[in-house]
């Protein structure tokens, strides 16, 4: 499972064939956390409040990224997944 993005000690990963509804696995600490990518709302599992909040708002403005990224880890796509700035990166 590919790590696509870094920040704030968490990490977001990305499983290839993995099943819909579109989203991304998120760690924090001991938490893990199912993310719809659609709304940032978390589908299975936990995180703190404050990586809550970290998560959704990085959801929001990476969703396009995320599904381009979601697209190519579907079974027969040949494109790799792409790194995702997290929000501590330089702009």
């Amino acid at each position: 499972m590919p790590t696509i993005s870094w920040f704030y000690g968490i990490a977001i990963r990305m499983w290839f064939n993995d099943h819909a509804p579109p989203h991304f696995h998120a760690y924090e600490q001991e938490n893990e956390a199912q993310i719809r990518i659609e709304d940032g709302e978390i589908m299975h599992g936990r995180l703190s409040k404050s990586a809550q909040r970290l998560v959704r708002t990085w959801t929001e403005i990476n969703r396009d990224a995320l599904m381009k990224n979601w697209q190519a880890a579907r079974p027969g796509s040949r494109m790799p997944l792409e790194r995702i700035p997290g929000l501590d990166s330089p702009q």
